[in-house]
């Protein structure tokens, strides 16, 4: 446990559904929107979660900052299992897990000012001194470059990247050691994208934080994460060091969403696009959660579920047939060298 901050273990979500059967009382079933998730993250690195909406990151998420509870599994931070804890117990560990969501505004009070709403926060974490409060509040804004005018204007004043480095000055105000980014870029365009990305890494370096960095734009996660766990239908389905996912990639699902990555960087010689939608993971689901929308599927991938194995150093992926891509790819370097 020693270098890991975080580290989830076989972490396991599930919400009811009803299906329309015809009856007055539709069947109810579970479905699972995590399942057996296990991923760790060190002191002071940045793991991208990848994946299409719906994949349970954003569920991941809020379960790590204690907003959502679990049916099963572990979410261990400095050794401490968070899912054995109450109400109260998890309270103190708020301050050092913070998250950052991507519509900051609604989190916001309209009628309250930009310092006010820094102030409750560290208030609410045991700071009394009101002249402290200021300062802090103050000294944050400028760490997320909005300057000291900023602490007396209301939220509709700011505009869409100011609002979201104000969600961001809001997590750092407290000094967590991780910060939880769900989807904190998504909704801005591209340049602005590109100055909250740069801000996020430059305050990492300075602040020496830890990031769970969620996103569905793997372009973004490239540019940002040390490494990089690939999540469809509540698991994991490849994880390995960023540049090492993006140059050797196991998984079809990691090779679709990087045919669909609007990088040039990336080779798409191989590469084959999704079609059709995700399923229903529900309780009863086995095979492999991939197999209906997967160009390579066997008959192997509907009946068993493969599990995440190791292919090189810190290299993972959880399918039947990665053995012979990974051979392949290997294959291929040979003959280009």
């Amino acid at each position: 446990m020693g270098e890991y901050l975080l580290e989830v273990k076989n972490l396991k979500k599930t919400y009811p559904i009803y299906r329309n059967t015809g009856k007055l009382f539709g069947s109810k079933e579970r479905m699972n929107a995590v399942d057996g998730m296990s991923f760790y993250i060190k002191k002071g690195e940045t793991y991208g979660l990848v994946g299409e909406s719906g994949c349970g990151k954003s569920t991941s998420g809020r379960a790590i900052v204690g907003l959502s509870k679990t049916d099963s599994g572990s979410i261990f931070y400095e050794g401490t299992d968070l899912c054995s804890l109450s109400e109260k117990e998890f309270r103190p560990f708020r301050k050092e897990i913070q998250m950052v969501f991507q519509n900051t505004l609604s989190a916001l009070n309209p009628r309250q000012r930009i310092g006010s709403i820094l102030e409750d926060i560290l208030f609410i974490h045991g700071v009394k001194d009101r002249e402290e409060r200021r300062n802090q509040a103050v000294e944050v804004l400028r760490r997320v470059g909005l300057e000291k005018e900023y602490y007396f204007r209301f939220p509709h004043e700011l505009s869409g990247g100011q609002v979201q480095r104000l969600g961001i000055a809001s997590a750092l105000v407290v000094q967590p050691k991780l910060i939880v980014c769900d989807e904190p870029v998504s909704a801005l365009d591209v340049s602005i994208q590109a100055q909250i990305l740069n801000m996020l890494k430059k305050l990492q370096k300075e602040l020496k934080l830890s990031l769970l960095f969620i996103s569905h734009d793997i372009g973004v996660v490239r540019f940002i994460s040390d490494r990089v766990g690939v999540m469809y239908l509540g698991t994991l389905v490849e994880e390995a060091e960023t540049e090492e996912l993006f140059s050797n990639p196991l998984h079809p699902y990691t090779k679709a969403l990087l045919a669909a990555a609007l990088d040039p960087y990336v080779s798409r010689k191989t590469f084959v696009a999704l079609k059709g939608e995700q399923p229903i993971r529900t309780e009863n689901f086995v095979g492999c959660a991939f197999y209906s929308r997967c160009p390579y599927a066997a008959e192997q991938c509907k009946k068993e579920t493969p599990v995440l194995q190791k292919f090189g150093e810190g290299h993972k992926a959880a399918c039947h047939r990665a053995t012979e891509f990974g051979n392949r790819i290997l294959h291929d370097k040979r003959m280009n060298e």
